[in-house]
């Protein structure tokens, strides 16, 4: 089926209004002041791995096009924390955003722009009308070609004025860390630290702060060699190999290297680096280029459910952790950017994906249909559970790791309840609540500690009580847990990423308290929708390109609710890129789930074998249904 794209109309931009700026000397910016420049808005929030991808797509952008181009970040929470201005500089820093970046707390500019997910990228043209929209990650090659097209445009018609930005570094500061992410105790006594800020893995002496020696040059890249040569970019996850794999494997901890989306190995004698598995390339789900041809012909996603291939032909996407599992005698891997769970085996040479669809969101059971949620922080405890820190659904949850049976695994929740919801609520398991929670840790006791990122706290899950309590508050953003002892008494290391700092917190559970900081549920504009509602996607396909149907189908449209009562018709899976919505008025408010794809390839007859792209989004949309709300729900999808 071919269908003509439609397109989204015209219109000038509103103001950027929000309670202030980053990266402009204090200056607020107006959009009066950038005519004459290609302004690209990017819409995100410092939670969210899609919008940390699109900081790195658009790097070579803002490079290329520095003197005709300004980006404007426009940070618009998800998380209370993310509402700190002070957490919001600090995430500035810590990921290196290196254009102004607008604090929009209230989502004013969020709301006036339409913007329904993270991310979402607006481009204004010289004059300051809109000229497109299009959300998700993935965009970099169709925004490279229409910023050209401006340029050449408006260069002609006299409105492209070139020169510098608005924007203004702020000033450096010097330290041993730089927003540490993770730790590991090594055999000799000392900590390793993944020092992501500073691209490189820092060996701290026992006091948690003397330097020993760093691995990495400090420079963000991907390149294998000795200590001095090595380099990673924004690493995470650290996992010690086995006692008796060290020799065959050739090294001694494995690292999940996030932004380079690879996994290396660490020989600790030397600090040599190597990279184990991923192409250093980022998987984007659909992509064409993920496809690998096989013996008999037939074509297969190279990341697809059930994937087991060679390490460094597979490309990863966003690497949060890695843990040793006993019971699967491999690494887990906690693929934050594709929310998906993976097995390496380097001893077989096979890396495997083992759990989670990648559709993002809080569903248990077989583990090969469970759904996460850019899964963060993993531990393995003494009954082979795996342990792990679902971020983006502010839950903790577990795999019953079967001995030998990868794939029978079964995923359960112990705290959390979805994408939307979060705190800081202690007591019965059922009810307590986290906030974007980093890092777990097996405690001696077989109860698990949670670094329970953006309440600034270390909580306590005890499974056999299915109590929460918690054991530390007023830590800067811990994002990673070390279990010691020292004199027979048990202590956590706790990475403190936004102090820059390890703590040392002793584990006393005769301290441990009950806090009751409230429930929350995410702050995004509610939509109020009527009873019956047209649901419209529109597809706007890169210009150069068209609709790609000569394999079938060229669209697909994925419709579902939370609670699933709130849509009485209208849930499925269907081709067409409209559908006929009926929701429940008693039921009255949830979240609509949407997900959309649309293939197109490069329209020009002279190419025989033309660039296809799969363009596709997820949109969480609150939604109330009200007498006299609106029938009709426009989103897009731009190719």
């Amino acid at each position: 089926m071919s269908v003509e794209p439609r397109r989204l109309p015209r219109t000038r931009a509103s103001e950027l209004l929000g309670r202030g700026w980053l990266n402009t000397g204090g200056r607020t910016i107006t959009l009066a002041e950038l005519r004459g420049k290609v302004v690209l808005l990017d819409f995100w929030t410092f939670c969210c791995i899609n919008c940390l991808h699109v900081l790195d797509e658009l790097r070579e952008v803002e490079r290329e096009f520095s003197d005709s181009l300004v980006v404007i970040g426009v940070h618009s929470p998800k998380f209370v924390h993310e509402a700190d201005p002070d957490a919001l500089a600090a995430a500035v820093e810590r990921y290196e955003v290196h254009h102004p970046v607008l604090d929009d707390p209230d989502l004013v500019t969020w709301r006036a722009y339409t913007a329904r997910a993270w991310p979402t990228l607006v481009v204004i043209d010289p004059e300051g009308y809109v000229v497109a929209q299009m959300a998700g990650e993935g965009h970099r090659h169709n925004v490279e070609v229409l910023v050209r097209q401006l340029i050449v445009e408006h260069e002609a018609k006299g409105t492209l004025h070139r020169g510098d930005g608005p924007y203004v570094p702020p000033p450096a500061a010097a330290s041993t860390l730089r927003f540490p992410a993770k730790a590991v105790a090594l055999p000799g006594g000392t900590l390793l630290v993944a020092d992501a800020g500073h691209h490189s893995l820092a060996e701290l002496a026992a006091d948690g702060e003397t330097l020993v020696r760093r691995i990495g040059t400090g420079e963000r890249g991907l390149v294998d060699g000795g200590s001095d040569v090595a380099r990673f970019s924004e690493p995470n996850g650290l996992c010690l190999v086995p006692d008796e794999l060290r020799g065959p494997l050739g090294y001694d901890v494995l690292v999940a290297d996030t932004v380079n989306h690879a996994l290396r190995g660490v020989r600790l004698a030397d600090g040599q680096v190597t990279t184990v598995a991923g192409t250093g390339e980022q998987y984007l789900v659909g992509a064409a280029d993920n496809v690998l041809p096989w013996a008999d012909g037939a074509e297969r996603d190279r990341t697809g459910a059930g994937y087991d291939g060679p390490p460094l032909d597979v490309r990863l996407s966003s690497p949060w952790d890695v843990a040793w599992s006993p019971a699967w005698a491999g690494f887990v891997v906690a693929m934050a950017g594709n929310h998906t769970l993976w097995v390496l085996d380097d001893e077989e040479g096979s890396l495997r994906h083992v759990g989670g669809t990648m559709n993002e969101g809080l569903l248990d059971g077989p583990i090969a249909q469970a759904w996460f949620a850019q899964p963060s922080g993993l531990a393995v405890d003494a009954e082979d559970r795996i342990w792990l820190a679902d971020s983006e659904t502010s839950a903790l949850r577990w795999v019953a790791a079967e001995r030998g049976t990868i794939s029978d695994g079964a995923v359960s929740t112990a705290i959390g309840a979805g994408l939307f919801e979060f705190g800081h609520r202690d007591g019965p398991a059922a009810e307590a609540r986290l906030q974007h929670p980093l890092g777990v840790a097996v405690l001696p006791d077989g109860s698990i500690a949670v670094a329970d990122t953006y309440n600034g706290a270390v909580r306590r899950f005890d499974p056999t009580t299915n109590e929460v309590t918690t054991l530390a508050t007023g830590l800067a953003e811990p994002s990673g847990l070390v279990v010691g002892a020292e004199d027979g008494r048990a202590h956590l290391l706790v990475v403190e990423s936004a102090a820059h700092r390890i703590t040392r917190l002793p584990v006393d559970l005769t301290t441990a308290t009950a806090v009751d900081g409230g429930a929350h549920r995410t702050r995004r504009p509610v939509t109020e929708l009527g009873h019956e509602v047209a649901l419209d996607v529109v597809f706007t396909p890169a210009k150069g390109q068209k609709y790609d149907d000569r394999y079938g189908p060229s669209t697909r449209l994925q419709v579902s609710s939370t609670p699933p009562g709130l849509l009485l018709e209208g849930a499925g899976d269907a081709v067409a890129l409209g559908r006929a919505l009926r929701l429940d008025p008693a039921v009255r408010e949830g979240v609509l789930h949407v997900t959309a794809h649309a293939a197109s390839c490069d329209d020009d007859p002279a190419i025989e074998y033309p660039a296809c792209h799969l363009n596709a989004q997820d949109w969480g949309i609150p939604v109330r249904v009200v007498a006299g709300g609106a029938a009709q729900l426009t989103l897009p999808l731009h190719g």
